[in-house]
This record gives structure tokens, C-alpha cells and sequence, in this order.
């Protein structure tokens, strides 16, 4: 069953952080203090496995340690899934191996494209939610389960305008993509509110529409936001500290759901370690209140 897949497993269903270059030394002092891990967050690291196709050197220096002392996600963001050519052969060729390599815990990208026929574009662009992009986006995330011999996790993205000929929600694509291939959730919170304000919509409401049940990893992170005389504009550029509205959303959906291995997104301007450890520690003290449990190290889910 999906709640069993989606729940069971190394990843623990705590707050983890994501893993940048300038953080090796103290993450890895980190994760392996004696201290209990019950009172210390992170427990998991998350890395963007493009930063680490190469064949060698010190970033894989750094994560063979990281890998041996802490349970690992890869979070691509290069596969262009939702291209009219689908997934880029070669970023998921290096990807398989790197997987092979380290065995994370979870591998997930997003629902979104990034190429065409003749460029690359550094940017995660929506999909129209219709039934020809389901159709096309389904068939391409098998493709990429078959190819890494395991289900793969799929974010909802964040939106800046919506397309005219979209004919069902978001909740709606993205359960059915689930059905159809097999793959789960990555629920991607400051998403939705990033979406829900620049489309003016009910953010609670997008948060209450997802199944639970399909939702292997969250991510929370932080926004920009402007404002104009149309109203407020959100940039999704993880950035700055979660925004209050976002925990908000996290705490209402986990008094819903339960606990799950939640991520703290924060890839530009990014801090000292010591703000990722409190805005963790944050995410673990919303999980443990509604579930005291949480923490103890249980696991979440084998993604095979």
C-alpha cells in the first residue's frame, strides 16, 4: 500500500537540512557527535546530485563521509521531465550511476521542464496541468523509475501564471501522475504558498487537497516578496528564513498527516550551519508536538 511505502524506510522522519560545500566540515562533525540524535537535528542531509557527477575529488570525499554517518536524498534538478523530448538522456545516465554509488535513501526531481530542442534553460518551468502533459510526463517518470530500478518522488512546483488551457488542479495532476506511475510526493510547501499568493488562491485549501498518503519528503524554505500595485508577487529563490505563513501550512498538514521527513531548502544567500540547525530544530518541535515519537530515529521509506 501507498501509506506503507511512503512512511517505511532509513530516511527518518525528522528534519533534515540541505548540504552545501561551505558546511562539509561542521555536517560531518555534526552527524557524528556522540550526542543523541533524538536531541540534535539534522539527521539526513539532501544534496542536488548534479553538484556531484563528477568522477571524483573533494565533494565526493566529503559525501563518502556524509553518506557513511547520515541517510542521504538526491534531489535532481536537471532531468527536464516535462521537455517535449523528455527526460535528458545523459543527466539520467549519470544519475543512475551516482545512485549506484551511494544508495540515497530517496531520489526525487520536479514537475516542470527545462529544456527544448535546442537549448537548456537554468530554470524548473511549469507544465500545463491537461491530459496530454499528464500523458507525456507519466510515461517519462516510469521511464526514469525503470532506468534507476526504483520509485522516485516528483515536487509540486512554484507558479507565477497559469495556463490558459489547464483543465484540472493541481492536487488533481499530481495524484493522478502518482497513479498512473507509481512515483510519490514531494509536497514542496513555501510552493504553495508561493502559488497560492501570486494566483490568488486559498493556500490552506491546496494543502488540505493532497493525499497524504503519497507524500514521502516536504520541503519548507523561504521567499522574497514584492510588492505591487496588483497585489503582493512571491519569488520562490530559498533564500531567507520559512516564512510564518509556510509554518502554518507545515503544521496544519501535519496534524493531518503525521510526521514525515521534512527539508529545510535554503540555496541562495545561504547561512551559517548553526540558522539551518535552528529552522530544523523548528520543523522537529512541530512534528514532536503532535507526535512525541517522532525523532526517536523511526524510519520513513526505502525508495525501491
Amino acid at each position: 500500500m501507498l501509506v506503507d511505502r511512503f512512511t517505511k524506510g532509513p530516511l527518518p522522519l525528522r528534519a533534515g537540512v540541505g548540504l552545501k560545500p561551505q558546511h562539509y566540515p561542521l555536517a560531518l562533525e555534526h552527524v557524528s557527535a556522540s550526542i543523541p540524535s533524538l536531541h540534535r537535528a539534522p539527521v539526513w542531509f539532501e544534496v542536488h546530485p548534479q553538484n556531484y557527477f563528477g568522477a571524483g575529488g573533494p565533494p565526493h570525499r566529503w559525501l563518502v563521509g556524509l553518506a557513511a554517518a547520515a541517510p542521504l536524498s538526491f534531489h535532481s534538478v536537471g532531468l527536464s521531465l516535462g521537455s517535449s523530448e523528455g527526460a535528458n538522456h545523459d543527466e539520467l545516465e549519470q544519475l543512475a550511476a551516482l545512485c549506484d554509488r551511494y544508495a540515497p535513501a530517496m531520489v526525487s526531481d520536479h514537475l516542470s521542464w527545462s529544456g527544448s530542442a535546442s537549448n537548456r534553460y537554468p530554470d524548473l518551468l511549469p507544465v500545463p496541468y491537461t491530459q496530454a502533459a499528464l500523458d507525456h510526463f507519466a510515461a517519462q517518470v516510469a521511464r526514469v523509475q525503470d532506468r534507476l530500478g526504483r520509485s522516485m518522488l516528483i515536487e509540486n512546483p512554484s507558479r507565477y501564471l497559469a495556463f490558459a488551457g489547464d483543465s484540472m488542479s493541481e492536487a488533481d495532476f499530481l495524484h493522478a501522475l502518482c497513479a498512473r506511475s507509481g512515483c510519490g510526493l514531494l509536497l514542496d510547501i513555501n510552493n504553495i504558498e508561493v502559488y497560492a499568493t501570486n494566483l490568488g488562491l486559498d493556500p490552506e485549501s491546496m494543502v488540505d487537497a493532497i493525499d497524504p498518503a503519497l507524500v514521502g519528503e516536504v520541503h519548507l524554505a523561504g521567499h522574497t516578496r514584492e510588492e505591487h500595485p496588483h497585489g503582493p508577487l512571491l519569488i520562490d529563490d530559498h533564500g531567507s528564513p520559512v516564512s510564518e505563513v509556510t509554518w502554518r501550512l507545515f503544521d496544519r498538514f501535519v496534524q493531518r498527516a503525521g510526521p514525515r521527513p521534512v527539508l529545510i531548502e535554503w540555496d541562495t544567500d545561504v547561512p551559517d550551519f548553526s540558522v539551518l540547525l535552528g529552522e530544523a530544530a523548528k520543523a522537529d518541535a512541530i512534528m514532536q508536538a503532535f507526535d512525541p515519537a517522532a525523532g526517536a530515529g523511526a524510519p520513513a521509506h526505502v525508495m525501491a
